[in-house]
């Protein structure tokens, strides 16, 4: 079958685009040939900086016929009816369609039959589409005609398109277009400096092949593969080692068409400056990869550079070029790096008074006190000193007035720790002003000692609690300030270091912190220590005024109801955020293999705010429900709770209570009934001692009398007492289970 090959070649397209280029133009024209009745048997894309590829393999030559049906108006119908049909379908007469009958009648339909075309002309067709329809971030115009309306744009001035199509054995046919001069052919270009002369291709083959003599790797895998490849055999040569980087390996497989690694150096004397201020130095300003000595890891005076030509002297005027602008970049550095430590990180702090951190959350001063606070309180918690915890607070963003965090923004923290490690502050403070940022994705380290776990926490809860404050809580694909991340990070670093935390009570009060009220404030920490009592009170409850007040000694009733009143308020936030944790959660648990649907099922009991013992909980659970006596008592609970749910909405009621041993009538329903009466203590023992797999072992006990219940037992019995107490027993069926987990929420 024929082959498609589709060039499009322009100016240099910037390395951040090409790979989302490649892949738009894969999916323009596959989605397109498939729309076209064209099914092919495979398709590759590829992009070099002056150039798009694709090659689409096992095209059929031409479009099948298609038959079509148009069901029509009933045989009798109105002959208005009959003439929009004729038209619509395209008869000169109604004696063109056939008469087919249904349930309904008979009726009139038209079968018209199209002709398939031939792909060529088909494809000639798609392809001025494609271009001009193409999603680049920018674009632009260029020559004489950019002026004119409707002139093509492209990412960069667009030269020459390669289209050709057919089958190996014969001669391929180049693609009849025109888009606004450029016309479909089969020549192409080689480097732009090693092979500038124009070369003709028939095929995809011939067409890698005669790329590669004119020095153009076509393959974007293949050009990082060549940097790597010749980086690090250059950095062994010396006794080095490649500090490997594949963002940077990939962008520079971008800037390049004939990869070329040379080495250059620089003075020793810089290596004095942070090894991670010099490696974004490097690599920022020149895209170049720096090296370190294999035994210590410490950075070596040696990076490699990417050309993009084999110069005649060997690179030596390319390395000296680059070598010159890094000089000049690592003084810059220096002098910043050198410029930071004569300040203290403290002394740096009263300008965040001036900087605000968000219009409604304050300044980024009011900020650091907040997270101050946090940190200080959750320390004992978390095991930490609460002194050093809250000094570390207090200079975790200082460095974001720093020099070289300005230059540099992806160093903040990092470098945060340095200047604290050169004002000789704590290991532990220098450290936590680090980590306070971590984990900054799914596969960066959680902080583990006790203050950075404090900090980071501290940090995490206070963007967390602030934004949810105004409403600025994540959108579909849309979370700007990153609330996703800051949510999965506090998970892991309280699931990782096995934390603890009663989050419920602790988000809540910090509602108070965040509200810049002092009043109000006040109230939340007069309500603090009844936070669980208060929670139960709806925010509806039209006494709900005189029950705060009440719940609330004496000595304290000086707060004003109203702010009372307003800081319950923030019970619904509160739990609004927790259950964002649980979705967070969800996601955490499901790539690590276990069931969405079980954290639902735990996070339906009231209060678990304990992230810890909620994924004990779901784990105990999901390897119960892997056996036989789990999936059958699974299946008995549910049916239990649907047949509740029907009947307490038929009567009205809910069969809550006590089961009453007098109407129990046959011996599966007395057996289930004592067994679910023996079971409260010891099942409750066994959850208040967070033994969940004890726990699961006792509910597995009811299987066997739950199965015979529902096999021996009519729960709609004529009786309507002994219906309304079966129905009460299916409650504590129901009942006994929630224990552990809301069993409805399971799937299955």
């Amino acid at each position: 079958m024929p082959d498609l090959l589709l060039e499009l070649f322009s100016e240099e397209i910037p390395a951040r685009m090409q790979a989302r280029a490649a892949d738009d133009l894969k999916k323009m024209v596959t989605d397109r040939l498939v729309a076209a009745g064209l099914v092919y048997e495979g398709a590759k894309a590829f992009a070099t900086p002056r150039r798009l590829a694709l090659t689409v393999q096992g095209v059929p030559a031409r479009q099948p016929d298609l038959k079509e049906e148009r069901k029509g108006p009933k045989v009798g119908a109105p002959e208005q009816a009959i003439a929009g049909f004729m038209k619509a379908a395209g008869l000169t007469s109604i004696d063109q369609a056939k008469v087919q009958a249904d349930k309904k009648g008979d009726f009139y339909v038209a079968i018209t039959e199209k002709k398939g075309r031939d792909a060529v002309e088909v494809i000639a067709e798609m392809i001025p589409e494609i271009v001009r329809a193409f999603p680049w971030p920018k674009s632009m115009r260029w020559g004489a005609d950019s002026a004119k309306p409707g002139a093509l744009t492209w990412v960069r001035p667009l030269h020459s398109i390669i289209a050709t199509f057919g089958p190996e054995t014969e001669e391929p046919t180049v693609l009849p277009f025109d888009i606004d001069g450029i016309k479909g052919g089969n020549e192409t270009r080689g480097h732009r400096f090693m092979a500038p002369s124009a070369f003709k291709v028939r095929r995809f083959d011939d067409y890698v092949a005669s790329l590669e003599k004119a020095k153009v790797v076509l393959d974007p895998a293949r050009r990082m593969d060549i940097i790597r490849t010749d980086a690090k055999n250059l950095a062994f040569a010396q006794g080095h080692e490649l500090v490997e980087d594949e963002g940077l390996t990939a962008e520079v497989a971008g800037l390049v068409e004939w990869p070329v690694p040379l080495m250059g150096s620089f003075d020793k004397d810089f290596l004095n400056i942070p090894g991670e201020v010099i490696r974004s130095t490097i690599r920022a300003n020149q895209k170049c990869f720096v090296l370190r000595d294999p035994s210590s890891a410490r950075l070596v005076n040696k990076f490699i550079l990417v050309a993009n030509i084999e110069a005649t002297d060997g690179g030596k005027a390319i390395v000296a070029g680059n070598e010159r602008v890094i000089r000049a970049r690592l003084s810059d550095a220096k002098f910043f790096y050198e410029t930071d430590l004569r300040t203290k990180l403290e002394d740096r702090l009263p300008k965040f008074e001036s900087i605000v951190f968000h219009e409604k959350l304050g300044t980024q001063a009011e900020r650091i006190a907040r997270i101050v606070s946090l940190a200080g309180q959750l320390a004992p918690v978390v095991g930490a000193d609460a002194a050093k915890a809250e000094r570390a607070a207090q200079l975790c963003k200082a460095d974001l007035l720093t020099e070289v965090v300005g230059e540099f923004p992806e160093l903040q923290g990092l470098m945060g720790r340095y200047y604290a490690e050169a004002q000789n502050e704590d290991e532990a403070v220098a450290h936590a002003i680090e980590d306070h940022y971590r984990p900054k994705g799914p596969d960066d380290l959680v902080p583990s000692d006790p203050v950075s776990i404090a900090v980071a926490l501290a940090d995490k809860i206070d963007t967390l609690v602030g934004f949810w404050s105004i409403d600025e809580k994540p959108t579909g694909s849309k979370d700007p300030y990153a609330l996703r991340r800051a949510a999965l990070g506090l998970i892991r670093i309280i699931i990782d270091n096995q934390l603890r935390l009663p989050l419920r009570r602790l988000l809540w009060r910090h509602f108070g912190a965040v509200a810049r009220d002092e009043a109000l404030a006040q109230a939340f920490a007069v309500l603090h220590p009844i936070h669980d009592d208060i929670a139960a009170i709806g925010a509806a409850d039209v006494e709900l005024a005189m029950k705060l007040e009440v719940l609330v000694s004496a000595k304290e009733r000086s707060v004003a109801a109203p702010k009372l009143i307003e800081a319950h308020s923030f019970v619904t936030p509160t739990r609004d955020l927790i259950a964002f944790f649980a979705d967070r959660l969800k996601v955490q648990l499901r790539e690590q293999g276990a069931r969405h649907d079980l954290v639902d099922a735990v996070f339906a009991l009231e209060g678990q705010d304990d992230l810890l013992m909620v994924v004990r909980r779901v784990e105990a659970l999901g390897q119960f429900l892997e056996t036989d006596d789990g999936k059958n008592l699974l299946a008995g609970v549910k049916r239990a709770s649907n047949i509740l749910r029907i009947e307490e909405k038929k009567d009205g009621k809910s069969y809550a209570g006590a089961v009453d041993a007098a109407l129990l009538k046959e011996a599966e329903e007395k057996a289930l009934a004592h067994h679910i009466r023996f079971l409260s203590s010891p099942l409750k023992a066994a959850i208040e001692n967070e033994n969940f797999q004890e726990a699961m072992s006792l509910l597995a006990t009811l299987r066997p009398l739950v199965d015979a219940f529902f096999d021996k037992v009519t729960v709609n019995a004529d009786d309507k007492a002994v219906r309304a107490n079966r129905l009460t027993l299916l409650n504590e069926i129901r009942e006994a289970t929630r224990a552990v987990a809301d069993f409805s929420r399971i799937e299955g």
